[in-house]
């Protein structure tokens, strides 16, 4: 992949101001998800640092879901979701955090992550990091240790990359 090809995916990216309240600046990923060369591009650059270093994606609730499930196919991993309260039938451990506009509840399914599992947090979008650090609490939480962390795009004046010190980040863009 080049940087013309990353340039191009970005490119894709929209930006719907005030959703899902007011004062949000909302990054929609659909037109880059929608094109298929774009949606390659990105899935490979994610990629490249989950190869050598996990046994297993963590797509985050829920655009995480789907950048995670192509990145841990194309890394030769498995994924596991990590899903809003109340979305499984079996729970190993759950985290509520603040968001940047509320608060949620995240759980990590029973029998996704086993302890000494390495597993690589995959997600769109690092915000404040809330969702992210609540995420790798999870993965800790039932024995597992975060590999790392990779997302398409950082808003670094929300420093959210400050929540998550000791990890590894890994951004394609930053904003």
């Amino acid at each position: 992949m080049t940087a013309d090809e990353l340039a191009y995916a970005f490119g894709l990216i929209r930006d719907i101001p005030d959703y899902p309240e007011p004062g949000v600046l909302f990054r929609d990923i659909t037109p880059m998800l929608a094109d298929g060369t774009a949606f390659a591009t990105v899935v490979e650059a994610l990629a490249e640092p989950v190869r050598s270093a996990a046994d297993v994606v963590i797509g985050v609730e829920a655009r995480g879901f789907l950048v995670g499930a192509a990145v841990a196919l194309a890394a030769g991993v498995g994924v596991v979701p990590v899903r809003k309260a109340g979305k499984l039938p079996r729970v190993a451990a759950s985290r509520s955090y603040q968001l940047e506009y509320g608060s949620a509840t995240l759980e990590l399914p029973e029998g996704g992550v086993a302890p000494g599992t390495r597993a690589f947090l995959v997600d769109d979008v690092l915000a404040t990091g809330g969702t992210l650090r609540a995420s790798c609490e999870l993965v800790e939480q039932v024995g597992g240790s975060i590999a790392g962390i990779a997302v398409l795009l950082e808003l670094g004046a929300l420093g959210g990359r400050a929540r998550l010190t000791g990890h590894q980040v890994h951004a394609l863009l930053s904003s």
